[in-house]
Formats: structure tokens, sequence, C-alpha cells
């Protein structure tokens, strides 16, 4: 069976930029997921998905020009229906087989070899033994198992919004009606070529054919290509077209690094995709913009130049911006002054702007504009913006001496937090809320802790994000997040499956990060406790405190997984719970240290064992053990041994030792194996008994500081 590359292309209009990069990789995978079930790709098939403004494209290797055979299996019936107890067919199998078209494998009996590719075999389903029709069926050419796999990858793009457009039926345009198709944009040639040869196939009202489209103004308008193989460079040197996406990309970021003259280009993987999606045969030109506009803050600057015109800053080592820009331009030339040139009147009418915003923003001040978010709904069941701020406010205020913060100067920041969310800026970049009341808070004259604040409270905002530095904004950071939940959680609108609409997950990650890695002492309990009551006058919440709390060590448990831990090692955290949650990274290395020791295994399953007999046995032990009633040996070794351990495992959490604290108990292996062998628990002499559960109950407590040893038993 002859292999060869195939390559299919698809050319429209102008697809959308920031959706281009997922349907070329959506399509490729759809395509040749389709010809891999079908049997045309083989292990060594290279799939590679390749998209420019105007076509989505996948070349595949080592793809078969014919499908292989393959073996048809149909159920038939149980055996003991299909053959009588000699042997012979019965008339149902007859009946079965002619439906078939198989009517002549009646007569050939089940213990014989049938021949051909057609034969009747018994096999057993688990349960019963069934006659099963085994056919040969001849594999497809490829034009049909390609026109289905592409049928199906094409319904299968996810497109952001579906276009309806006419196109001419099929053979010309010459008939008395249009049809119509829908897709992301209107398509215009459709390229099929296995090796040299077009595959006869159709999509969206298209014949496919060997002539693409080239660049509108540089290449040209139709290029032929020779083979799958020659279409990359044919587009190359015929159509000024660079095909990869990614080898565009990387021409374009070694283009900025060379025009940038050895300043630092402000390069999001974000923007680089999307003006990758908006050329195709990429030059960089550098221009430049009037100096005084550096007085407005760096972050509008860059942000009006990536969001408007998808421009590229440029900034110097220590991190500020320069009065020059880059622009990646779909047209190359020698003498690009009037590409530049107009470029930069463009930006310059940005910038102004820009100005224009902050020097107005600038004439009120922050506190002015809290009376405006009393018009601002924050959610019809919890309020406007302005109560939501009181709530924070209120719970900052809870949370500052704990977390060594000045209450005022928490209070001051939760209370301006929102404030900027008023401004000319915001409304026109809302990714600037918080970075803007910085620079106004500043502006009015804000303690620099309070600015901070204002600028860091909605941090991290995303995985692996910065987190608040000082106590105030940690402070502020922790209560608009549990403000969040507590109020969202209170009215019922939790996260379901995978919908999140107000980001819930990342808010409780958020508080997590900032209470492990900020190593605050601030409970977790206490936390939740305290927004709920902000909330005390708020009829429409209702104490969701339990639901929170799960939620949020739902994702304590996620983050403990990424941070290393096995799903035995965190439920023993997470069991054992303490008040605080700094302490998580070191205690999970100390169970991870301990569980490294030969002897955990054993005292795990000891642990269990501990922990099912207090918890059958409910509130018969002891309040205390009663040494006189300790028999001689086993019994009583085990209690001086842990009489001994209790206060080495005690100082060593004193000093944040919980590894030494683990250790330790491996020493106890011995008599705790000895005791479970020689003593019977539960007596019959019921102070016997109770005396022994209290033992059993110290043990425990001793072996359980750290983790719940008893999670890690298998």
């Amino acid at each position: 069976m002859t292999a060869a590359t195939l390559l299919v292309e698809l050319g429209s209009e102008e697809l959308p930029p920031k959706a281009l990069r997922r349907l070329a990789d959506a399509y490729a995978e759809a395509l040749a997921a389709g010809l891999r079930s079908r049997g045309y790709l083989s292990g060594s098939s290279q799939v590679t998905p390749c998209a420019t403004p105007r076509r989505l494209a996948v070349t595949i290797t080592a793809v078969l020009a014919v499908a292989p055979d393959t073996e048809v299996r149909d159920k038939l019936m149980p055996a003991k229906i299909a053959w009588t107890a000699d042997g012979s067919a019965t008339d149902a199998l007859r009946r079965k087989l002619a439906q078939l078209g198989r009517a002549g494998l009646a007569d050939v009996r089940r213990d014989e070899s049938a021949g051909g590719p057609d034969r009747i075999v018994v096999e057993s389903d688990g349960k019963a033994d069934y006659a099963y029709l085994r056919s040969l069926a001849k594999g497809q050419p490829l034009a049909r198992g390609l026109q289905a796999a592409l049928d199906e990858a094409i319904a299968k793009l996810p497109i952001p919004k579906v276009m309806s457009y006419p196109t001419p039926p099929s053979g010309g345009a010459s008939g008395s009606y249009f049809n119509r198709e829908k897709f992301v944009r209107p398509a215009h040639w459709l390229v099929v070529l296995h090796g040299d040869a077009v595959v006869p196939v159709r999509a969206l009202g298209l014949d496919a054919g060997r002539v693409t489209g080239g660049h509108r103004f540089l290449g040209r308008r139709d290029v032929e290509i020779a083979s799958a193989d020659a279409w990359v460079d044919a587009l190359w040197n015929h159509g000024k077209v660079v095909a990869p996406f990614d080898e565009r990309r990387r021409a374009i970021e070694a283009a900025l690094a060379k025009a940038a003259q050895g300043d630092r280009v402000v390069a999001p993987d974000a923007l680089l995709d999307e003006v990758t999606s908006l050329v195709e045969w990429p030059a960089v030109y550098a221009g430049t913009f009037d100096p005084a506009f550096l007085a407005v803050p760096q972050e509008c600057l860059i942000l009006t130049m990536q969001q408007n015109q998808k421009y590229f800053a440029l900034t110097a080592d220590d991190g500020k911006m320069r009065a020059r820009f880059l622009v990646v331009s779909n047209l190359a030339t020698d003498d690009p002054r009037a590409i530049v040139a107009g470029n930069e009147r463009v930006l310059r009418a940005r910038l102004a702007d820009a100005k224009f915003f902050f020097d107005q923003d600038r004439r009120q001040r922050l506190d002015a504009r809290l009376r405006r978010l009393a018009s601002v709904v924050y959610h019809n069941k919890l309020g406007t913006q302005a109560e939501r701020v009181e709530r924070i406010r209120a719970i900052a205020r809870a949370y500052a001496p704990v977390l060594g913060a000045d209450p005022a100067l928490a209070d001051r920041a939760a209370a301006l937090a929102k404030a900027d969310l008023v401004t000319d800026m915001v409304g026109e970049f809302p990714e600037l809320q918080g970075t803007m009341g910085r620079y106004y808070a500043r502006h009015d004259g804000e303690d620099a802790a309070v600015a901070d604040a204002i600028a860091q409270h909605y941090a991290p905002r995303y995985a692996g994000d910065a987190l608040p530095d000082g106590p105030v904004a940690q402070a502020v950071a922790l209560a608009d997040k549990l403000e969040a939940m507590a109020g969202l959680f209170g009215i019922g609108q939790t996260p379901t499956g995978d919908k999140d609409p107000f980001g819930l997950r990342r808010a409780a990650l958020g508080v997590l990060r900032i209470l492990i890695e900020k190593r605050s002492a601030l409970a977790l309990d206490a936390a939740i406790a305290a927004a709920f009551r902000a909330f005390a006058g708020v009829a429409a919440v209702k104490p969701a405190t339990a639901e929170l709390t799960a939620f949020i060590l739902d994702r304590l448990r996620g983050y403990l997984r990424e941070a290393g831990g096995t799903a035995n090692q965190v439920e023993a955290l997470i069991a054992q719970r303490p008040a605080t949650l700094e302490t998580m990274p070191a205690r999970l290395a100390a169970v991870q240290a301990f569980e490294a020791l030969p002897e955990a295994a054993a005292l795990a399953s000891a642990n269990k064992r501990i922990v099912n007999i207090l918890r059958k046995s409910g509130a018969e032990a002891a309040p205390a053990v009663d040494r006189a009633k300790l028999a001689p040996g086993a019994e009583h070794d085990l209690w001086a041994t842990f009489q001994s351990l209790g206060p080495a495992v005690e100082g060593a959490l004193a000093r944040g030792d919980f590894t030494t604290a683990l250790k330790s108990l491996a020493a106890s292996k011995p008599v705790v194996d000895r005791f479970f062998d020689e003593v019977m628990v539960m007596a019959d002499d019921a102070s016997i008994r109770a005396n022994r559960l209290a033992l059993l109950a110290g043990v425990a407590g001793t072996m359980n500081r750290v983790a719940d040893l008893s999670k890690l038993a298998i």
C-alpha cells in the first residue's frame, strides 16, 4: 500500500486572529484522529498544523492511499441456539446468515474450517458462548475515508462565531441559485494532495484542487502546488507566505529583537500569537512617539499599544519605557517611511487619549469617588460596590492585627481599593484596576502601604502570579477574596462542574497561597468566620461555613498535590489540619521523610488499628492512664516509651522541626508491635479495658501530632 504526505488546506477570507491558533490545532487534531481511526495513519505519521490569516492547513506524513483490510465481527446468537446437539445449523442460524448474505456458511459444521475470509467462530462473552460471523472488510481508498474525516473535523471546529454565506452550486456559478455554507469566514479554495495527486474530496461547497492563494500584495494570486511535500516551499518562493505558524512566530521574535537595538521588547505570548495570526510575510518596523507621553504611567501606554494597535513597547534594562515602539507589518518594503509615519500618527492619537484620561482622573481624589460606588451594582442579592467595600473594610480590620498590619491602614486601603473602578482610565482599560488606584492614591498623598495595597489586593490574579507584599496588602487581599466567597456561597452561587463564573476556585487558591507562602498566622476557620460576620445584615446570605471550608480544603488538596504530595500524604495532613496553614509545606516534607523510613509502614498500620479501636469503643477510655493498672511487660513498656517520646515530639514541634518529630517515632516500632502481639485491649474487666484505651489514646495523640499517620496505611 502506497504511503505519502497528505496536505489538506482550506483557504478563506481573513480568519479571527485571536482564535487562529486554536482553530488550526483543533483542525489538525480532528482530521488526524479521523484518519487514524480509519486506519490510514501509522505510528510514524507526523501531524503538522499550519495556519495563516487566510488558511487552515495540516500536513501528515506516511498516509496510506488505501486503508488496510479489517476484520468485522458480527455477534449472531448464543451457540446453544445456533446449532443442534449433532452440530447442524438450526433454522434460527440459517435465517440470520441469509439476512447477512452468508447463507452458504450454514452448511459448514462448527468444528470444520470455513475457509476464505468469512467464517463462523464460537467465543465467550464472559457469560456464555456465542456464535460470531468473522469477515474481512476491504480497505477503503483514501478519498472515501478523508471525506468523512474532513466533514467531521470541520464540524468539530471551535468556531467563535459562524458566518453564513452563499456559494455557487457544484460545477460552477452558472446555476440559477446559490447554496449557503456556514463557516468561520467565507471559504474560497480547497487544496488536498496525497503526494502529487489531488484527492477528490469536497468541503464547504469547494472541490479539491492544487491551486492555493498567495500573499494579497507581495506574491502570486494563484500558486499551483506540485505535491504535498512542495507546499511550504512553493508558498514561500511564489506566494510570499510563511505557512507554518510557529516558523512565522519565530521569525517575528527574531525581527523584533533585531529592531529593538538592545532594548527589551515587551512581548507577551498572547500578543505574539495575535500578530502572527495577522500577517503572512512579516516585516518589523520601528517608530517613535513624543517623550512627553512618558509622564503617563507606562502600564497605560503599553496596554494602549498592545490592545488598540498590536504594537510592541520597548523598555530599558531598568524597566523604564522608551519613546519607541515596534510594529509588525504584512508588507515588506525597502522604504517603510510611509508605513511608520502612518502608525506613529495613529499611536499619537491613542496616547493623547490615555494622557487625557490620566489628567482628568487626577483632578478628583479617590476618596471623593467613593459615593459613586453606591450606584454600581455588585450583585443583585449582595448589594452595591459601596456596600461590598464596607464589608471588606470590616474583614480587613479583623485580619490586620493577626497579620501584623496597622488596622487603620488596612481599613483605609480597603475603603479605597475599589474607587478606581469609577475612573475614566479603568473604564477604558478594566485590566488596569488596582494599578491606577495606586497611582492616584500616591498622587493624593496616601500612605505608601495603602497605595500598594490598592494595587496588590487583586493578587494573585493567576497561577504563578506574585503575592501581595506587605501585611496591609495581604489583609485587604484576603478580605477581598473571602468576602466574595462568603457572599456567593451564602446565596448558593457555588461553582459546579467546570463552571466557575465568579472565579471562586482562583480566589480560594489565592487565599491558600497567601496564608501558606507568606507564612501567615491567620487561622483559616477564623478568617472564614470573620467573612461571614460581615454579612450579618444581609438577609439573602445564609451561613455556609462548612461548605466554604470544605471548598477551600479541596483546593488545598490540589495545592499539596502540586507540591509533590501523594493522595495519602495529603489526606494525612488535612485530616489533622492545624489551626494555621503556614506549616503545611514543612509538614508535608516531614511526612515524606517519615514514609521513607523502614518502620513507617508498620507504624502507619498500627496507628490505623489504634484509631479504629478508639472509634469503635466510643467513650469507654479512661480520662487518664492509671499506671498501677498497667500490666508489666509490653503494656508498661508502651506507656514508658511514649512517656519519653511525648516531650521529645513536643520539643521538636515547638522548634518547627516536624521531620525530627516524626522520625523520632521510629524507635517505638518494637514496643508497639509487641503490645499488639501480647495485649488484649478489649479486656473483660471494664476498668482494665478503659485504662488500655486511655493508653492507646495517648499513643495516637503523640503519633498524630504532625499528621494523621493512619491515612498512610494502605
